[in-house]
C-alpha cells in the first residue's frame, strides 16, 4: 500500500531508484531480492514493482530485443540484457542543446526543489556540449505566451477582469469576473490566481483556458479573506469532500498510479492488477477519463460511476448503428 502526496514527486522518486537498479543488479547476477531491497533501502514488495516497470524499459522499438531483460532463478534476479545502459552516454548536439533548454527551462521554474542539483546538472552538460550550448534558442514555458504577458499586465494594473473560461474537468465553458490576485507558474503551466466573484472564492484558471477575457474600468478588489493557495504540493490537492473511485488497473495502464495523486495502491488477487483508489474533481471528469483508457481499466466504484459508463458507451455503439444515408 502506498500513498502519493504528489505525482511528479514519486514519479521523481522512482526514476532515480529504477536508474540506480540497473547498474546495481549488472553488479551483482542472481542476488538474492530481499537482500536486494535491504540494500537499496526499499521493501521487498516496492522492489518487486520496480522489477516489473524495468520489463516496458528500453530502447525505441520497443520489441523483444529492444527492452531491459531478467531472469529469475526463485527469489534471486539476474539482468541478462542491459539495453545498453551499461554503456557511456553519447549525447548528440540536438541531443545535448534540448536537454540544456529543459535544465534552463527547470533552473527559471518558480518552487523548483533542488535546484543546486539542477544548476550542477546543468553545468556539466554546457561544458560537455561547448559552443553548442551557446545557439540561439527561445525557451517558452507551456502556456506561455503573449496571452499570458496581458493577464499579468493586469495583474500589475490591480484591474478586475472578465473571463471566459473552459473547465476541462466538467466540460463547460462560463463567464465570470475575477479580481487578480497573481500569475504563477505551476508544473510547466501558467495560471491566474484570483478572486472569483461567482464561486465566491479564490480560484486558479489556467491561463491557456481562458478563451476570451476584458479588463475592466474598476480595480481590483480581492475582499480579505481571499489568501493565495499552497501551491508546493501541485495545484490538485484532493481532500476528503471529494469523490473517491476505486479502479482495476493492468499493466499497461499503471502510469495512471504515476500521473494522478492516488490515496491507495495495492496488488490486486492475480497479481497482474492494481487496486487504486483516488480522489477526483467529480464524477463526469472521472467518466471522460475511464472512457479514454484501454480495456485493461475497470471501474470498482462508485456504482453511479459505473452505471455513467455503462450508458455512455451503450449510446456511442448505438450510434453506430445508425445507418448514413
Amino acid at each position: 500500500m502506498t500513498t502519493a502526496p504528489s505525482a511528479s514527486r514519486a514519479s521523481a522518486d522512482r526514476l532515480g531508484r529504477v536508474l540506480n537498479l540497473v547498474p546495481y543488479l549488472l553488479a551483482r547476477p542472481g542476488i538474492a531480492i530481499v537482500e536486494a531491497a535491504a540494500d537499496l533501502g526499499v521493501s521487498e514488495k516496492q522492489l518487486r514493482e520496480d522489477l516489473e516497470l524495468l520489463w516496458v524499459c528500453g530502447l525505441p522499438g520497443y520489441g523483444p530485443g529492444d527492452l531491459i531483460d531478467m531472469a529469475f532463478d526463485g527469489d534471486n534476479v539476474t539482468i541478462t540484457y542491459d539495453a545498453g545502459i551499461g554503456k557511456p552516454l553519447r549525447l548528440t548536439p540536438d541531443e545535448a542543446l534540448a536537454l540544456v533548454v529543459a535544465l534552463r527551462m527547470l533552473a527559471e521554474t518558480p518552487g523548483m526543489a533542488n535546484r543546486d542539483a539542477i544548476e550542477r546538472a546543468l553545468a556539466k552538460i554546457e561544458s560537455a556540449a561547448g559552443a553548442d550550448a551557446d545557439a540561439p534558442v527561445a525557451v517558452r514555458m507551456t502556456g506561455n505566451s503573449k496571452k499570458v504577458d496581458r493577464v499579468r499586465g493586469a495583474v500589475e494594473r490591480g484591474r478586475a477582469l472578465r473571463i471566459t473560461y473552459y473547465t476541462a474537468s466538467r466540460d463547460q465553458t462560463t463567464e465570470r469576473v475575477v479580481d487578480p490576485i497573481r500569475v504563477v507558474n505551476v508544473g510547466g503551466w501558467a495560471y491566474l490566481e484570483a478572486w472569483c466573484r461567482r464561486a465566491e472564492a479564490t480560484r486558479l484558471f489556467r491561463v491557456d483556458r481562458i478563451d476570451d477575457w476584458t479588463e475592466l474600468d474598476e480595480p481590483a478588489a480581492p475582499p480579505a479573506e481571499a489568501r493565495p493557495h499552497d501551491l508546493s504540493a501541485g495545484v490538485f490537492r484532493p481532500g476528503a469532500e471529494l469523490p473517491l473511485i476505486t479502479l482495476r488497473v493492468g499493466r499497461s495502464e499503471r502510469w495512471i498510479t504515476e500521473y494522478y495523486p492516488c490515496e491507495n495502491v495495492e496488488r490486486g488477487t492475480s497479481g497482474e492488477d492494481w487496486l487504486v483508489t483516488m480522489r477526483v474533481t467529480d464524477l463526469d471528469w472521472a467518466r471522460r477519463l475511464i472512457l479514454g483508457l484501454g480495456p485493461e481499466v475497470t471501474v470498482v466504484s462508485p456504482p453511479e460511476l459505473i452505471t455513467g459508463i455503462r450508458e455512455q458507451a451503450a449510446a456511442a455503439l448505438a450510434a453506430y448503428s445508425v445507418p448514413v444515408d
